[in-house]
C-alpha cells in the first residue's frame, strides 16, 4: 500500500506564511508527479499546484507568484511554500501524488494517490 502523510496546516493572519509537506510512503517504484489540491467550504477540489520528477512545476492562475512548490525525489516528499496568504487561501489542502507501484512479474503500474488532507485557515 502507499501512503500520503501532509502536515503543515494551521491557522494564520492575512500576509502570512505557511508551508506544507507531504511525504509518500510504502510500496512505491518510483513517483511520477505530486502536487496540491484544495476544496474551500460549498466549492470543488482544484488545483493548487504540482511538480512532476523532473522538476517542472504548474500553479492555478490563483496563486502564482505567492506559493511556491518543490521536491525531495530521495524522500519522496513535496513541499508548498505559501506567503502572502489571502482570506480566499482558506481551504482543506490536499495531497496528490501519481506514482508506479511494483507488480510481480509485470511492468510497474500507476495509479493516484490521496492525502486526507489539512486544513489552512487565513484570517482577516
Amino acid at each position: 500500500q502507499v501512503q500520503l502523510v501532509e502536515s503543515g496546516g494551521g491557522l494564520v493572519q492575512a500576509g502570512g506564511s505557511l508551508r506544507l509537506s507531504c511525504a509518500a510512503s510504502g510500496s512505491i517504484f518510483s513517483i511520477n508527479s505530486m502536487g496540491w489540491y484544495r476544496q474551500a467550504p460549498g466549492k470543488q477540489r482544484g488545483l493548487v499546484a504540482t511538480i512532476t520528477r523532473g522538476g517542472s512545476s504548474s500553479y492555478a492562475d490563483s496563486v502564482k507568484g505567492r506559493f511556491t512548490i518543490s521536491g525531495d525525489v530521495p524522500k519522496n516528499t513535496v513541499y508548498l511554500q505559501m506567503n502572502s496568504l489571502k482570506p480566499e487561501d482558506t481551504a482543506v489542502y490536499y495531497c496528490n501524488a501519481n506514482i508506479l507501484r511494483p507488480r510481480p512479474f509485470q511492468s510497474p503500474s500507476a495509479m493516484d494517490y490521496w492525502g486526507t488532507g489539512t486544513l489552512v485557515t487565513v484570517s482577516s
